[in-house]
């Protein structure tokens, strides 16, 4: 069964830095990928990151580069999200995402089937 275990929201000024974790187990074969999405009140889920479980790939979506990171540790499988320069509108519930083929919602060319439950980013003052 798979695992996805996010952790690290919480209230943020404006400028702040964050780091979102998400632990990742059970991951089937095939699912190669994870990803971070976000939700914003009111709307969809937003891609955010991608990183590949093998290999050194990973981005954020391009509008977020410069401030969102990708980053993970292979020996734990947990991924880390690091958001530098917080604005309010990145306030949003974050999830973590694993791949699921056949099946998901699409980020960077891969489907993303398996989700956590999110973990909650308020940026305000």
């Amino acid at each position: 069964e798979v695992h996805l275990v996010e952790s690290g929201g919480g209230l943020v000024q404006p400028g702040g830095s964050l780091r979102l974790s998400c632990a990742a187990s059970g991951l089937p074969d095939g699912s190669n990928h994870l990803a971070w999405f976000r939700q914003r009140t009111g709307s969809g889920r937003e891609g955010v990151a991608i990183v590949a479980l093998t290999g050194n790939y990973g981005r954020a979506a391009e509008s977020l580069r410069g401030r969102f990171w990708v980053s993970r540790d292979y020996a734990s499988n947990t991924v880390y999200l690091d958001i530098e320069r917080l604005k309010v509108e990145d306030s949003a519930k974050y999830f973590c995402a694993a791949e699921k083929n056949n099946d998901g919602v699409w980020f960077d060319g891969v489907r993303f089937g398996y989700w956590g439950q999110g973990t909650q980013v308020t940026v305000s003052s």
